[in-house]
């Protein structure tokens, strides 16, 4: 079994990712963790014992992945693959 993670959790594991990526300059919130399954980008794998909801990393990375591609579009820069 996967996993799963609450936004708190999920916003430090696409921290911990986004920071290798810019330099430790990046952070994620959990805030932005609810706002990506608000908007989509993110689907709760399940409900903790109160019924908030859980995230699967796989599923944080992807998001993570995705709404990074869109903000560098967003502001002129070009993706580049490692």
């Amino acid at each position: 079994m996967a996993l799963l993670y609450t936004a708190a959790q999920a916003a430090e594991r696409a921290t911990e990712w986004r920071r290798r990526l810019s330099a430790g300059a990046a952070e994620v919130s959990p805030i932005t963790i609810r706002s990506w399954a608000r908007r989509g980008h993110l689907t709760a794998a399940g409900l903790d014992d109160r019924g908030h909801p859980l995230y699967a990393s796989a599923d944080i990375a992807r998001a993570e992945a995705a709404t990074r591609r869109r903000a560098l579009r967003l502001v002129g820069i070009p993706e580049t693959r490692p």
